[in-house]
């Protein structure tokens, strides 16, 4: 099962997800990064009334045990519906990666 998939069936069990992204941005990275560095969008009722600590916690929470291994890097991008629907449904850029060698010139 691919490192994807089994966020999003984590995810799915464990929140009410109105919408989810999964981008591996794995290729944005140096070294052998391969399915380590993940974007999520994620659009739940169970933010609602939340801080965004909370629903990082939350989350982190929910996929503790792929953290550190496989998962090395990941940006959460976490809403309730109406602000999904302020954000137009868009999920902000990744900045580029300057770690390890990319970061050397």
């Amino acid at each position: 099962m691919s490192i994807a998939t089994e966020i999003e069936q984590r995810l799915t069990q464990a929140l009410a997800l109105q919408h989810l992204v999964i981008e591996n941005e794995s290729h944005m990275h140096s070294g052998p990064a391969t399915d380590s560095h993940f974007k999520l969008a994620v659009v739940a009722d169970d933010f609602a009334g939340k801080r965004p600590v909370a629903r990082h916690q939350l989350v982190y929470g929910v996929l503790s045990e792929l953290m550190n291994n496989p998962i090395h890097a990941l940006a959460l991008h976490l809403y309730t519906a109406e602000e999904w629907q302020a954000q137009n449904g868009e999920i902000p850029l990744s900045p580029n990666c300057m770690g390890g060698s990319k970061g050397d010139h």
